[in-house]
């Protein structure tokens, strides 16, 4: 199991977009990570239960707009995907293709930044913050796309262009204690502990926590098990039995030489059977065990994509009717980001229609 809830630092995805969902402490977070003053923020989590290869973890998603139309997409990341640079460039699509309505002109599209906190150094360089912008190579002319793809590391050493107080939330995101919330006398750091303070004690967020860990423990020790279980059983024995026999065959041959054939024959099969017994036995757990997580994970996100999609229809049922096409299209999706995508968008949509002319 995991950390329990009451010692979990900000750092957490849980705790970090249950924080965010508070519109001031989202304005805060912004605030320090982009040093420059925001308008008042819209700000909703989405919560994608998609357990990755592992079973170790959830993804949140914390969107926000202020308000001239700045969209922010900010996560929390512990674990280093290797991914990160593909996922801004398929979170910047969505974010584009949410905000511009058909027909609009692409003037339209306002300013938007793809924001990972990140506990390890994405790029390996040692430096706290990474902004990257599109610009010409050739002529170092920046496209004016207004896009900014930033990845921020906790434990970065190189603090150039980086404020004191964004330090000081690094600090305070990897121990979220009240020691380390007075030590700076910062009044942003202070509300946001105020608000990790309150969170910590809401006993109904504290058990959602709860069953999350809870159940990504026991699916995957339970998935584990049965698929252990059911190829020990299906392919060790016959494959064991299959090489015994072809030794045994081979072996039979310079035994006729010199013995009896029929005692050859009647030693070779009570051996094949001792073997093959022998071998069942001795092969079929680490058989098992090599094979069955390829097996576990593939189903893994099968199931995923499934209760993604159910939840993506369950959504526009409210809506209206949706055409059988379009269902068996989203039931039979089984792209992780693409469903997560849509899932957006079918919570974010008025229509049927609306859908459609998006996904």
């Amino acid at each position: 199991m995991g950390e329990s809830f009451q010692k979990l630092n900000l750092t957490n995805a849980y705790l970090f977009a249950a924080a965010m969902q508070d519109e001031e402490i989202c304005r805060n977070v912004l605030e320090i990570a982009l040093n420059k003053r925001i308008s008042r923020v819209k700000a909703h989590v989405e919560q994608v239960l998609f357990l990755d290869s592992e079973f170790k973890s959830v993804r949140f998603d914390v969107y926000a707009s202020d308000e001239e139309e700045v969209s922010y997409d900010v996560e929390m990341q512990n674990d280093d995907t290797k991914n990160l640079p593909k996922r801004c460039r398929y979170y910047q699509a969505e974010l584009d293709v949410t905000s511009l309505r058909p027909g609009e002109d692409y003037q339209q599209l306002k300013p938007g930044y793809i924001i990972f906190i990140c506990s390890f150094d994405p790029f390996g360089k040692g430096r706290c913050q990474y902004v990257f912008e599109e610009y010409c190579k050739e002529a170092d002319i920046p496209l004016g796309d207004e896009t900014q793809k930033i990845f921020f590391n906790t434990n970065g050493t190189d603090t150039e262009n980086v404020t004191p107080e964004l330090l000081h939330l690094f600090e305070y995101l990897k121990q979220s204690t009240e020691e380390v919330a007075v030590r700076h006398q910062d009044e942003k750091i202070l509300k946001i502990h105020e608000r990790v303070k309150y969170l910590k004690r809401d006993r109904k967020l504290e058990a959602g926590y709860m069953t999350m860990e809870e159940y990504i423990h026991q699916e995957a020790e339970r998935r584990a098990k049965l698929m252990a279980e059911s190829m020990a059983e299906s392919m060790a024995k016959p494959m064991a039995e299959s090489m015994a026999e072809s030794m045994a065959e081979t072996m039979a041959k310079p035994m006729a030489e010199t013995m009896a054939k029929p005692m050859a024959e009647s030693m070779a099969e009570s051996m094949a059977e001792s073997m093959a017994e022998s071998m069942a036995k001795s092969m079929a757990k680490p058989m098992a065990e090599s094979m069955a997580k390829p097996m576990a994970e593939s189903m893994a996100e099968s199931m995923a994509a499934s209760r993604v999609a159910q939840n993506i229809l369950a959504l526009l049922e409210d809506l209206g009717t949706l055409p059988d096409q379009t269902k068996e299209r989203i039931a039979k999706e089984q792209n992780e980001d693409v469903l997560s995508a849509w899932l957006k968008l079918a919570a974010r949509a008025d229509s049927i229609e609306e859908f459609q002319s998006k996904m």
